[in-house]
């Protein structure tokens, strides 16, 4: 009976929380069937996991950071997947906007996510996902000083890179 109740609460919590999955294999999977495998390699690790979930963090975070841990270890650990990595359009986690503009600076954002480390996408993903500086430290193990000094890296590096670009993709103050 407690084995199946465990099975439960392990469903329904990834279940609610599946957005996450799909975030971080689009992310670092760079097929289809290489989303598949980490999706499958996230779910091994996160049952595997669940007995010490110990509810000191929200759900959603102790997710995020098996989920990464696991993307970023998976990454790796295959070197051909590091060689042959597709273009970030080929694996968007959403669907581009219908306005030429939009579609134009989104597909820009992925590509500069693309140039990035495993882990500076990590910190971008749940950046972009609205979480704040203190919450992706807890996630990626780090201090939110540390996350706050990386990001302003990051948009430097990337205010720098579009300034380089023709002056039809220089618009980036939505970046």
């Amino acid at each position: 009976m407690q084995a199946a109740d465990t099975e439960r609460r392990f469903h329904d919590q990834v279940g609610s929380h599946r957005g996450i999955l799909f975030k971080v294999c689009n992310l670092y999977g760079t097929s289809h069937e290489d989303r598949e495998d980490l999706a499958q390699e996230i779910l091994i690790q996160l049952w595997r996991s669940f007995g010490a979930f110990d509810g000191r963090c929200a759900f959603s975070t102790w997710m995020y950071r098996v989920a990464l841990n696991t993307a970023i270890s998976w990454l790796r650990h295959d070197t051909f997947r590091r060689q042959h990595i597709e273009p970030a359009e080929e694996h968007l986690l959403i669907a581009l906007p219908a306005r030429e503009a939009d579609s134009d600076k989104l597909r820009l954002l992925y590509d500069l996510i693309e140039d990035l480390d495993p882990m500076q996408k990590a910190m971008v993903m749940l950046y972009l996902d609205g979480n704040s500086h203190q919450e992706i430290g807890e996630v990626l193990g780090t201090t939110a000083s540390n996350v706050s000094t990386r990001m302003n890296r990051i948009k430097n590096e990337w205010k720098q890179k579009i300034g380089h670009r023709p002056s039809q993709e220089k618009n980036h103050d939505n970046l």
